[in-house]
């Protein structure tokens, strides 16, 4: 599939309805996932960002904690509608990515650089955000539908003891993808007149 990168970015949209197969080799979401963490800018290239791919079995466990997570909080009836979008949606995925920022490394920069101390965690989030989405797009634009979930901090604790995770990871956000089963639907815009504003 090849597309232009404004191809690429329009047409990244977030997919809800997943099989458990994978559109292409086995290595290529791996391929995909070091190729952007590498090449992903940081503040003073700080390099924070750490990721997880988890597939198979990894990934089922990883849906079984948040389903079970999630029952011991959530009300019966509301719990219901959780677990069926929960089920239906994330865990018949192929895999999830797992997204982190090292504090250890945010908190060594405050440290060398106390002007800015009070901005590296907003800054590492950026990295991060700008991570996820080159990730999202690339995933896209050879086959693979994904969708961006945030159940941390509710599943920080299981997640680092069941991949010994280091404690100083912490999880931002969680990316199960795999082949689409159903398209996205209609996406809508505000006014980009609203949004973007040209001085000359």
């Amino acid at each position: 599939m090849s597309r232009s990168f404004k191809e690429a970015i329009q047409h990244r949209r977030s997919y809800y309805s997943i099989g458990k197969e994978s559109p292409v080799s086995e290595s290529t979401a791996e391929e995909i996932i070091a190729y952007a963490a590498q090449h992903i800018p940081s503040a003073f290239n700080s390099q924070s960002a750490r990721v997880v791919l988890l597939i198979g079995e990894h990934h089922d466990k990883l849906w079984s904690i948040v389903r079970e997570t999630l029952r011991k909080i959530t009300p019966e009836e509301a719990f219901r509608r959780t677990e069926q979008k929960i089920d239906t949606s994330f865990a018949p995925g192929y895999g999830t990515i797992l997204f982190f920022e090292d504090q250890a490394v945010v908190k060594k920069f405050q440290q060398d650089y106390p002007t800015y101390a009070n901005r590296f965690r907003e800054w590492s989030h950026q990295s991060s955000g700008m991570l996820q989405f080159t990730i999202w797009t690339m995933l896209e634009n050879v086959g693979f539908g994904a969708s961006l979930q945030h159940y941390n901090p509710l599943i920080d604790e299981e997640v680092h003891k069941n991949w010994n995770i280091p404690e100083s990871w912490e999880l931002l956000a969680e990316m199960p993808f795999s082949t689409p089963v159903e398209e996205s639907g209609a996406k809508e815009f505000q006014p980009i007149e609203e949004r973007v504003k040209i001085y000359r």
